[in-house]
């Protein structure tokens, strides 16, 4: 990740944590100040009905109470009940050693001694990698049966001749709404009825649990009249076949993205590669448009040399070479008809020249040939030296 998206996204972050203190700060501080205020009418009318009892002395009572709930007191239990309830009997322990290991720590119950914080450090270091491999595994399994499922459901939608896109969306609201129905709406009927919660406690204490963050406000199993042993350890494996579908649904919802990041990046480098090739074509027009093309470059015709001088040599020996396929004769030009009898011998010097250098003779335009004029003797080619290969014509 770029530092420029991290920033970003620190920035983020923060502003949406402002954002939820503001909130939450209008919510609930009007809500503590009116708690406050009825404590203090609740102290002054306590010590009005009972003047013998201090100011001072009412406040030591009330830390002590509030020291003693912290620590897992009941304030209904006294000395004298016959009440067997303990913050700490089996299932209970069970029930914390499970919020220990699953990062949830609600608070409601604490550990007060030098050698259980101790034993919990080392306890919290080794169970929570341990718990980490346990949910791994639930939640793959987990997520392969419902989508196993799922997928006899796809197979029957598509002999249905539903699309396929359709398919792909009913599916996973399908995976969403069994995980929901199991793992959200069941429970929240149950702490209903085993609670005696409302609607709105019951599901708040499953989002609560589920995403980890465990206020310990609400916590199942902490009231006195819960007796059974085995109600919190069967609300603990509720957290961990929770906790797996929460860490499938994460998965799926990963998996998603980096598909959709790669189609996105593919859809990209094709949009990019067809506005590449826009952008040439346009340009190409906008290019023919401001000016004629030029016209290609026709192949050089060989210039005709001066005539000769009365003291060189007409002729030249021909040098060999192969027989190649009679080209027509070039129409004779202005300078030509100035000298013909000595540019005849030139031209076909220069014709064979061409040959050997292996060039075609340029041929006439169409469309403007004259009529071949009288053939007229030419006269012989005297002797001369051979001229040299090397020396342009």
């Amino acid at each position: 990740m770029r530092s420029t998206t991290l920033l970003a996204l620190l920035a983020l972050v923060l502003l949406y944590l402002v954002s939820g203190a503001l909130v939450f700060r209008a919510l609930e501080q009007p809500h503590e100040q009116q708690a406050q205020r009825e404590l203090g009418e609740v102290r002054e009318k306590f010590l009005r009905a009972h003047p013998c009892v201090s100011d001072q002395e009412l406040g030591l009572l009330i830390k002590e109470v509030a020291d003693a709930l912290g620590g897992g007191a009941d304030p209904e239990t006294n000395s004298t009940s016959n009440s067997s309830h303990s913050a700490w009997d089996l299932g209970s322990a069970f029930f914390f050693s499970g919020t220990i290991i699953t990062t949830i720590g609600y608070g409601n119950v604490a550990l007060h001694t030098d050698a259980g914080r101790l034993f919990c450090i080392f306890y919290a270091l080794v169970g929570i990698p341990l718990f980490g491999i346990l949910l791994a595994g639930v939640g793959d399994r987990l997520g392969s049966s419902l989508r196993r499922g799922i997928g006899h459901i796809e197979a029957i939608f598509l002999k249905w001749h539903v699309p396929p896109e359709l398919v792909r969306v009913l599916s996973a609201m399908l995976f969403l709404l069994i995980g929901c129905l199991l793992f959200v709406l069941t429970p929240t009927f149950v702490f209903c009825y085993m609670e005696d919660w409302s609607k709105l406690e019951a599901i708040y204490f499953v989002i609560v649990t589920l995403t980890t963050v465990g206020f310990g406000d609400y916590v199942a199993g902490a009231d006195p009249r819960q007796d059974s042993p085995a109600y919190q350890p069967l609300v603990w494996f509720w957290i961990l076949l929770g906790l797996a579908y929460f860490a499938s649904v994460l998965t799926t919802i990963g998996n998603w993205l980096r598909v959709v990041s790669r189609r996105t990046r593919a859809e990209m480098g094709g949009l990019t590669a067809q506005a590449a090739s826009w952008t040439g074509t346009v340009t190409a027009r906008v290019t023919q448009r401001a000016g004629p093309a030029a016209p290609p470059p026709e192949k050089e015709r060989p210039l005709l040399p001066p005539p000769p001088s009365p003291a060189q040599p007409l002729g030249r020996p021909r040098s060999p070479s192969p027989p190649e396929k009679a080209q027509p004769p070039s129409p004779p030009t202005a300078s030509a008809l100035d000298y013909p009898s000595e540019n005849l011998a030139f031209i076909d010097e220069s014709s064979d020249t061409q040959s050997e250098r292996g060039c075609p003779l340029p041929r006439a335009p169409r469309g403007r040939r004259r009529p071949n004029p009288p053939r007229k003797p030419v006269r012989p080619r005297g002797p001369g030296r051979p001229r040299d290969k090397d020396v342009p014509v």
